[in-house]
């Protein structure tokens, strides 16, 4: 299972749920309902270079404080494919993996990225190639990639 995309980059380092994705909206239940909202409050320009073949690149410790579940279904719904970092918020991370989001640590690939630069995630493997050069990757367990290629854990634990 492999994941190619468009680096589409996220500034900053420690970046909280709650400007990912504003408290005023969380009533928003329709992923395609949250779309206008993701962003909002860390900048909404972001959404403007959002497109079905996105690979977010982002800060370390991505995805601090509240538990949102709103963020990874936005950024699935805007056709994020998958998130590339040096690391993310613990809950963050598994709300991501738990949705069918793939969240991926390195910090040589985050380095590497400029945007727009092509990307291509192999998760399995270990890798990512950020516009012809390979960096290490975190591997990810079977488990995990199964339940990503599933669509998240709930359709992981349909399937069994």
């Amino acid at each position: 299972m492999r994941f190619e995309g468009r680096a589409v980059l996220v500034p900053g380092d420690n970046v909280d749920t709650d400007v990912l994705y504003p408290g005023p909206y969380l009533n928003i239940g329709d992923p395609e309902e949250m779309k206008p909202f993701l962003f909002e409050g860390l900048d909404p320009t972001i959404r403007d270079r959002l497109g079905g073949d996105t690979v977010l690149v982002v800060g370390a410790n991505f995805g601090i404080g509240s538990s949102r579940e709103h963020v990874p279904r936005a950024m699935q719904a805007w056709g994020v494919r998958c998130l590339v970092g040096p690391s993310f918020a613990r809950i963050f991370y598994r709300n991501c993996i738990n949705l069918g989001l793939l969240a991926v640590q390195s910090a040589e690939a985050a380095a590497l990225a400029r945007e727009g630069s092509w990307i291509r995630v192999d998760p399995a493997e270990g890798d990512i190639d950020v516009d012809g050069s390979t960096v290490p990757a975190t591997k990810l367990p079977p488990f995990l990639l199964e339940a990503v290629r599933l669509g998240g854990l709930v359709e992981w634990a349909r399937a069994r």
